[in-house]
């Protein structure tokens, strides 16, 4: 306990000074604590009730998962043969099974915020626009995608065009003629769900940045509006 309080002592300390460097006179080291914590939060939040629902990717443009660029030849071929039906169950199956990982990202991100250390605090308040989004692509990226993976496998195996992708990727791979990191798909939609996690945890806290007054609570407003 008394260890637990000494770290407590030694974070606020240390965003104390953090404060008192930033010229942030009004701002006490508990108040900057709560107001970081609650922009993760907030942009945690946003994120996956965004993309972890029906057609959260699918209906999204600026997330939804195409087919990887070394299948595009592929998938114009398909459609000239009468066999478009198929390339878009594909990409249905691969949005629908990003919104599925996504919708379970939750606990790794508060685990994040949980373990946030004076460090990244520093890096928050003294950062660029997407520090917020750094901070969680740096703190989360190993265990999200080991989590989105096993999810990600689950709904691509039921379609049969996946299995014949990662079939031919190899080979392409082998030839020179397709990327390495697009060689699996279950891969690729696990790294593209992965993005669209931190793109709308991005546009959450370019928001709050731009408008502290209108993010809706007044800790974000008085920690954000400090650092305009």
């Amino acid at each position: 306990m008394r260890i637990a309080h000494c770290a407590a002592a030694l974070i606020f300390a240390g965003l104390f000074s953090l404060a008192q460097a930033l010229s942030l006179a009004d701002l006490t080291p508990g108040e900057a604590n709560s107001g970081l914590k609650e922009a993760l939060t907030t942009g945690a939040d946003f994120a996956v009730s965004s993309l972890g629902k029906e057609n959260g990717f699918l209906g999204n443009n600026k997330v939804k998962i195409p087919l990887p660029e070394s299948l595009e030849t592929i998938e114009k071929g398909l459609r000239a043969l009468g066999m478009g039906k198929q390339a878009d169950e594909l990409i249905v199956t691969m949005n629908h099974a990003a919104e599925k990982a996504v919708a379970q990202a939750k606990p790794i991100l508060v685990d994040a915020i949980k373990h946030m250390t004076v460090q990244d605090a520093k890096g928050i308040l003294t950062g660029g626009e997407d520090s917020v989004t750094q901070f969680f692509r740096k703190s989360t990226s190993e265990k999200l995608a080991a989590q989105f993976l096993p999810i990600v496998k689950d709904a691509t195996k039921k379609v049969n065009l996946a299995k014949k992708y990662n079939k031919f990727a190899k080979k392409g791979v082998s030839l020179g003629l397709i990327d390495k990191k697009d060689a699996d798909l279950d891969a690729y939609v696990t790294d593209k769900a992965m993005d669209g996690l931190f793109l709308m945890i991005a546009e959450k806290e370019k928001s709050i940045r731009a408008n502290p007054v209108g993010a809706g609570s007044d800790m974000l407003k008085k920690v954000f509006s400090s650092l305009n």
